[in-house]
């Protein structure tokens, strides 16, 4: 099946055929309008998007087999119902991304070399695992339709002299096509191209590997959910039970109560201090916030069903901490349905709060829910010792000199060795006791 592409400003490709749901909330079109709408992606953001439409080629242009804008109206926009759309950024910073590639840009600088622009397929803001490319129904994601996408980003890297592009917390099926359709080969003695008047096609997408820390609802040796959070702690060493439990006494004695809010039951006010506490984690570091009270406004207008606030109350009855949740619903195309711990803020400090605010009751509302896993946000390993257990993410990379890429490859084969070692060092660094331990990842 031959396989064309539109390169598209606007998001009118919404509404020209029907989607299949998302793989989490974050790549439903209620999510991306509140970025849009609410100023988090645009040009003034640094996040200019371009989304690339797929289209069935027409019978006249089956015969071809090329990856080439179909035939389009007058206003730009094509006659025929697009198939899968990726979004594709003009990015001139690393913000919001979660994936560093600040070597890179120190090589290319000291080579006197531009290495912004650059381009990213990501969700803004949100280092969460997922599918990058919304999908008509009944539409698989195969290799003639990444080898389009793959030519249109090329093309946007021509217009915008972009030095590569960057897929950041892709699934690994799609790293894994990726990879196999753009194998990297030797290319040390291919001839430069700074200007980008032509791109080898044959050039590689490289992969790189990361680590995150997940929760897994499942009680190893009984083969089941857990029933509770002390069902939890049960298989759990001694020594970090008592640990956890110490904690969450830490946040009790102190006179603090943590309730927990879903949906329509989030108040106007509790949105208010919610922002208030999300505002201070910035501050403390003298940045401004991503996102803005009007983004998480429209979020309880939007999407409600998929929002859970936690709140931690003092002896006055002031909500002095907030932390907001995304989850899983039927909606989504998951076989995992998961619990997202994404925002958080306090705005007095107490010993333990954060623990018990971002973790344990994520924790406690991931059983209760029955989800099952729960991804607290990136980095941290004092999630180990709480029970999060080391996971692989991957990225994907197509630079476009050339005489970068041997010197990149080599890179990524080390970065992924290296992490394999951490995951497995950071595994053995688990709280379970040994009937409850989980099996190593690779």
């Amino acid at each position: 099946m031959s396989i064309q592409y539109a390169l598209r400003n606007d998001t009118d490709w919404q509404h020209e055929t029907t989607w299949q749901t998302p793989d989490t909330p974050f790549m439903s079109f209620p999510f991306w309008q509140a970025l849009e709408q609410t100023g988090a992606i645009g040009e003034e953001a640094g996040w200019l998007p371009i989304y690339v439409a797929l289209y069935r080629a027409a019978e006249q242009d089956e015969a071809e087999s090329v990856a080439t804008a179909p035939v389009s109206n007058e206003d730009g926009k094509s006659d025929r119902a697009p198939i899968a759309v990726l979004p594709v950024f003009i990015k001139g910073h690393h913000h919001g991304e979660f994936v560093f590639d600040y070597q890179w840009a120190e090589a290319y600088a000291h080579y006197g070399l531009d290495y912004y622009p650059r381009l990213v397929t990501s969700v803004p803001y949100t280092p969460i695992t997922g599918m990058r490319f919304w999908l008509g129904d009944g539409v698989t994601l195969d290799e003639s339709m990444m080898t389009a996408a793959v030519a249109a980003i090329d093309d946007i890297a021509k217009q915008t002299s972009a030095s590569g592009w960057h897929g950041l917390f892709v699934r690994p099926q799609l790293a894994a096509l990726a990879g196999s359709l753009f194998a990297y080969q030797d290319v040390s003695d291919a001839a430069p191209n700074i200007e980008l008047a032509h791109i080898d096609a044959n050039l590689p997408i490289l992969e790189r590997q990361g680590c995150q820390f997940l929760w897994h609802n499942y009680q190893q040796e009984a083969a089941r959910p857990f029933t509770d959070f002390d069902d939890f702690l049960q298989t759990l060493t001694a020594k970090k039970r008592k640990t956890i439990r110490a904690e969450r006494r830490k946040v009790a004695n102190a006179g603090v109560t943590c309730v927990r809010k879903c949906g329509a039951d989030i108040t106007h006010e509790d949105w208010q201090i919610f922002y208030q506490c999300y505002v201070m984690t910035y501050a403390e570091r003298g940045q401004r916030p991503y996102l803005s009270q009007d983004f998480f406004m429209q979020l309880a207008s939007s999407m409600s069903a998929h929002l859970m606030l936690a709140q931690a109350v003092d002896v006055t009855g002031q909500v002095v901490a907030s932390s907001l949740f995304l989850y899983d619903t039927p909606d989504i195309a998951t076989d995992c349905p998961s619990l997202y711990g994404r925002y958080w803020g306090s705005l007095a400090h107490y010993d333990s709060l954060h623990f018990e605010l971002c973790y344990y009751q994520g924790i406690e509302f991931a059983i209760e829910r029955g989800l099952q896993s729960f991804d607290p946000g990136t980095q941290g390993e004092h999630k180990l010792i709480r029970g999060f257990v080391p996971t692989r993410t991957h990225s994907i990379h197509r630079m476009y000199d050339a005489r970068f890429v041997p010197a990149l490859a080599q890179f990524c084969a080390k970065d992924r060795a290296h992490m394999q070692a951490y995951r497995r060092e950071a595994h053995a660094a688990l709280p379970f006791n040994v009937h409850h331990m989980p099996p190593v990842g690779e």
